[in-house]
């Protein structure tokens, strides 16, 4: 298994818990209404699971190897990846933000949040397309069978310090989320 694979296989992940919010979303825009408890489980996978500990390991681990490769920071594949995660930190915080304003009551910030979860949806989906297609693919060309070793082993200690929490808690989370949503 190659570190790429794990990421990859994290993806699958998180586009099971994008259809769930796809389903938020489209519920909340037929309705009017959202639902803040489901709204904040999700919330809470994008920034816990899919920013802090997926993206984590592609910031802190994986395009830093890509760096040392010769891969910009800047600009090219490391530096698009780099600005839509920030782009994506900003929809989950507009949906969180739009979940306290109708939790104080004002139902009318639901459509923000069914705005912010598709065009999150969206970055998110186009950006998964191209780490897997395209970005891997790159890396494995450009990696070394020791950096690949090294990576392999980071990422074990990433894993470790959580203790198996994220994968096992968030996998429940989405269990969860499904089994609250209409079939």
């Amino acid at each position: 298994m190659m570190p790429s694979d794990i990421l990859s296989s994290e993806h699958r992940m998180i586009e099971r818990a994008m259809d769930c919010l796809e389903q938020i979303a489209m519920q909340t825009e037929s309705s009017g209404r959202l639902d803040v408890g489901l709204a904040g489980a999700a919330v809470d996978f994008f920034r816990n699971f899919a920013d802090r500990y997926h993206h984590g390991k592609e910031e802190s681990h994986f395009f830093p190897a890509m760096e040392s490769r010769g891969f910009p920071r800047e600009a090219g594949p490391v530096g698009v990846m780099l600005h839509e995660h920030e782009l994506g930190r900003r929809r989950v915080a507009a949906m969180d933000e739009a979940i306290s304003v109708v939790s104080g009551g004002i139902q009318a910030a639901a459509r923000q949040f069914a705005e912010n979860a598709r065009a999150f949806i969206a970055l998110l989906r186009n950006h998964i397309e191209k780490e897997d297609h395209c970005l891997f693919s790159m890396a494995n060309q450009a990696f070394t069978a020791d950096d690949q070793q090294n990576l392999l082993d980071a990422f074990a200690e990433v894993e470790l310090a959580d203790g198996g929490k994220s994968e096992q808690t968030y996998t429940k989370l989405i269990e969860a989320m499904n089994s609250r949503l209409p079939p």
